[in-house]
C-alpha cells in the first residue's frame, strides 16, 4: 500500500500540472484505491508520453495501469480491476458487488460531466466569450444531479450504507471537483460525505504523493 519502485503494478501520472488541477488529476483515484486495497505500486511520471503509450492509452491521458500482462486505462475500469483483487473495495456478494460497480458508472456518467463542465467555466474556460452565457444551463444540470444524489445518500455514511466501496471512492473524487467549484454549498450531506472520504488514511497518502511530485517538479517562475 505504498510506492515501491519494484512493485508489479505500474500507474502513469503527470510530473506537473497547473495549480487549479493539482489534487484532481485522475491518477489520484487509482493511488487511493491501491492504498485501500493494500497493494504496492510504482509510478511512471512524465509530461511527455513514453514511446508506445498510445497502444496502452489511445487518448494519451493518465492514468493507465499495468499489472503483468494486464494493460488497462480509464479510471473506472481500473478501480473495478483493483476491486476484483481486494474485497476491501468490492464485496463478493453478487448483489452488493454490482451495486458498488453501478455507482462508479453513475459517478463518471451521471454526475461528473455536469459538475466538471461547470467547474471549467470558472477557470480554464473563463476567458471564452461563451463561458458566461453557458453557466445557467450547467448550473441547472449540475444542481439537478447533485440534488438527486443528495436525496439518495440521505443520512447514510456511504452510498450503500456502512460499507465503503469503489463506488464511494469514485463519487467522492467527482464531488471534490464540485466542492472546489462551490457547487456543494446547498447540500450539507454531500459535503460531509466528501469530508469522510478525505479523512480516510489511504486518501491522505495518495493526495500527498501526487502533490509532492508536483512540488518537486514545479517549473521555474510558477511558485507564488
Amino acid at each position: 500500500m505504498a510506492i515501491d519502485p519494484n512493485a508489479d503494478i505500474e500507474v502513469t501520472a503527470f510530473r506537473w500540472v497547473p495549480e487549479g488541477a493539482q489534487g484532481l488529476v485522475k491518477d489520484l483515484r487509482v493511488r487511493w484505491a491501491l492504498g485501500e486495497a493494500g497493494l504496492d505500486y510504482r509510478v511512471l511520471i512524465g509530461l511527455e508520453r513514453p514511446e508506445g503509450y498510445r497502444e496502452d492509452q489511445p487518448f494519451e491521458q493518465v492514468p493507465c495501469l499495468k499489472d503483468g500482462t494486464v494493460r488497462i486505462f480509464e479510471s473506472g475500469a481500473i478501480l473495478q480491476y483493483i476491486g476484483e483483487k481486494s474485497e476491501a473495495l468490492l464485496p463478493r456478494d453478487p448483489r452488493e458487488r454490482l451495486r458498488a460497480i453501478q455507482w462508479t458508472y453513475a459517478a463518471v456518467s451521471s454526475v461528473e460531466p455536469f459538475v466538471q463542465f461547470r467547474a471549467l467555466l470558472n477557470n480554464f474556460w473563463a476567458d471564452q466569450e461563451w463561458a458566461e452565457p453557458s453557466k445557467p444551463a450547467f448550473d441547472h444540470l449540475s444542481s439537478l444531479r447533485l440534488g438527486q444524489l443528495s436525496d439518495r445518500l440521505g443520512d447514510k455514511t456511504w452510498l450503500e450504507g456502512e460499507r465503503f466501496t469503489i463506488g464511494d471512492l469514485m463519487m467522492v473524487t467527482v464531488l471534490r471537483l464540485a466542492e472546489r467549484a462551490r457547487l456543494l454549498e446547498p447540500y450539507p450531506n454531500l459535503r460531509d460525505y466528501v469530508a469522510r472520504g478525505q479523512a480516510r488514511p489511504a486518501f491522505k497518502r495518495a493526495l500527498e504523493e501526487q502533490l509532492a511530485t508536483f512540488r518537486e517538479n514545479e517549473p521555474q517562475g510558477e511558485a507564488a
